[in-house]
């Protein structure tokens, strides 16, 4: 797309998602996420009642009187958006494409952050990192993230999870807030997984079109894999095939939720037809 179109699309994600932001998700993102990282402070003497899992062991030895750390919340967030553009994220048969979908939530999040003075930073990825945008302040950055949102290609066919969550654990060494948006079509992840859960609040976000769940009964088809560009022919008018097809989308969510679940992650899953606003409230309010 031309530069006057891209700006007005970035200004019409702009006008829709901060509107969300200002009456919707400001209180909801503060109240989740403020006050959930602690800093080192300072020490002192250690004072009845105190948590002994707090002593500094290395200030007690020197001065042969136990002392604690003190720690405060930390007034400042960094909020990174982990972002699939792989071929796979551009295919809708709703009203929209699960890239449109993760564009607009990123928006929103990418607003949240900046309106409540945190930063926030994007790495895109596809079959390994496409771009890497450092965590900023400031409306005229959240621009520009929503700009390679709307504009970034993929230059590699095919997904890597686990490169991209490697990539991010040795570039961001703060404690963050991790959105890992994607259609988590491969496998193979979790190691790297948990291994960045470790040190960050990581929540998942599932983005599906419903046919990618079931196949509609419209005789014979030819599909090509965005991924790869394989072709094949399938007869979706044979039940076995609508059925197969269905248990092998069960079969990539319930990898995707073990591998969550097992790394103490976060995840929500959000079709291209559903209402993506009340899921993010609803999940945002749990976490409160």
């Amino acid at each position: 797309m031309d530069t006057n179109e891209l700006l007005k699309k970035v200004r019409k994600i702009e006008i829709k998602t901060k509107g969300l932001t200002n009456h919707i998700f400001s209180g909801e993102y503060h109240s989740a996420f403020k006050g959930r990282g602690m800093s080192f402070s300072e020490v002192r003497e250690y004072t009845y009642g105190d948590d002994v899992r707090t002593i500094d062991w290395n200030v007690t030895a020197r001065f042969s009187h136990p002392y604690v750390k003190v720690f405060e919340e930390e007034r400042e967030l960094t909020v990174m958006l982990l972002v699939d553009i792989s071929q796979s994220a551009l295919f809708g048969t709703v009203h929209q494409t699960k890239r449109d979908l993760i564009t607009e939530i990123c928006a929103v999040l990418s607003f949240s952050a900046i309106q409540n003075q945190d930063k926030v930073g994007v790495i895109f990825f596809s079959k390994g990192v496409e771009k890497y945008i450092p965590p900023k302040k400031g409306r005229s950055h959240a621009l520009l993230i929503i700009r390679d949102l709307l504009s970034l290609e993929a230059t590699r066919k095919g997904t890597d999870i686990a490169s991209v969550l490697r990539f991010f654990n040795n570039a961001v060494k703060k404690r963050s807030i991790v959105f890992l948006l994607s259609d988590f079509l491969t496998t193979s992840y979790e190691d790297a997984l948990q291994i960045v859960s470790r040190r960050h609040d990581l929540i998942g976000i599932h983005v599906y079109d419903p046919h990618e769940k079931e196949l509609p009964d419209v005789g014979l088809v030819k599909v090509i894999d965005a991924e790869t560009g394989e072709t094949l022919w399938l007869d979706t008018h044979d039940q076995q095939v609508r059925k197969k097809y269905t248990e092998q989308f069960q079969q990539h969510v319930q990898y995707c939720r073990n591998a969550f679940t097992r790394s103490g992650a976060s995840l929500m899953s959000i079709r291209t037809d559903e209402d993506y606003v009340r899921i993010l409230q609803g999940f945002f309010v749990k976490r409160i």
